[in-house]
């Protein structure tokens, strides 16, 4: 499989002159569940020799709802729950939709590898640095903690339309899309990438896909929940057992129940499902159990409408927690 970060302004999959013969699969949202989701759609078009056309575009999670709530696209890449808004929009103009959970991801914070001082940092210091009171105001490494340099701080993170954003704000700040304005947003991993990897006092947060790509160029930063808990490092093993928190979280997919009718996009889904594991697991993400695979295929089967997040973005749901309420649907 080709290095699937790199360019991901040309993601499409297809060339356009392509789409106006064939069957397409239409996919857009989150750049964090991109990697997996790309992987996917080019086994599945090698494996029916082109035959099926699948395009794979990023806006971010915000970005693709819109798109699919008007009913432009056939599947939603989601790095978080539909929102209530966003029920409603696709409510109104009639799109209803499958929720597929497809792995876990550790919502990585990085900074620069030369940066020889930060070795943790706790729930409430990152709150400090990311808060909207600290726009203009907390602008120097020692105004968050007084132990750390005083050096310019420099930050990068997932646009207004990702979420990412929307998590990370959720989880370290207290409330979704609250954050500080002065800061490198991009929905592009790759940009914010690029910007830590070339400035020692920068710190941004993505995917751990993206981290785990270029572990030579960043350096994962342990994160503290609470006082008196240790420092967890992101990994499959802590994310599994619960203790990376409040960062880890489930990435979805939803597929529109209208374009599920039609066999290209029931035979995409079914066929995301069933190497979602091996590609997650490739791409450094967590895989579901087994079980949430075959509870995600019956949901397609029956074609079970709906949500089990009742239109919020939750912080701290843990495996188990997911799979109790998938198999409620």
């Amino acid at each position: 499989m080709k290095n699937m970060f790199q360019a991901l302004a040309a993601s499409t999959l297809v060339l356009t002159g392509c789409l106006a013969h064939g069957q397409v699969v239409k996919i857009d949202g989150s750049s964090t569940v991109y990697p997996i989701t790309e992987g996917i759609a080019e086994d599945f078009q090698k494996m029916k020799k082109n035959a099926i056309k699948v395009t794979v575009g990023i806006s971010g999670t915000g970005g693709g709802f819109k798109k699919f709530c008007r009913g432009e696209t056939d599947i939603s890449n989601a790095s978080r729950p539909i929102l209530q808004k966003e029920m409603d929009d696709c409510k109104a103009a009639g799109v209803q939709y499958v929720e597929l959970p497809i792995a876990f991801d550790a919502l990585t914070v990085v900074i620069n590898p030369k940066n020889s001082w930060l070795k943790q940092a706790t729930v409430e210091e990152l709150k400090k640095l990311w808060e909207p009171a600290a726009q203009g105001k907390v602008m120097r490494w020692n105004q968050v903690n007084p132990a750390w340099p005083d050096a310019p701080v420099k930050l990068f993170g997932a646009g207004a339309d990702s979420g990412t954003f929307d998590y990370f704000t959720e989880a370290i700040v207290g409330k979704s899309k609250s954050s500080r304005g002065d800061f490198t947003a991009s929905e592009d991993d790759n940009v914010l990438v690029q910007g830590v990897s070339q400035d020692v006092n920068a710190l941004g947060f993505f995917g751990y896909a993206y981290y785990a790509e270029n572990q030579s160029r960043l350096k994962a930063l342990p994160i503290v929940e609470k006082a008196g808990k240790p420092a967890v490092l992101p990994s499959e093993a802590s994310v599994l057992d619960g203790s990376y928190q409040p960062l880890s979280r489930p990435i979805f997919i939803y597929v529109n129940v209208k374009s599920l009718a039609k066999p290209e996009v029931k035979e995409f889904a079914e066929y995301m499902l069933k190497g979602a594991a091996k590609i997650a697991k490739e791409v450094k993400y967590v895989p579901l159990p087994a079980k949430a695979y075959t509870i995600g295929q019956e949901h397609i089967a029956k074609v079970k409408k709906g949500t089990v997040f009742g239109g919020k973005n939750e912080v701290g749901v843990r495996i188990d927690d997911l799979l109790a309420r998938e198999a409620k649907l």
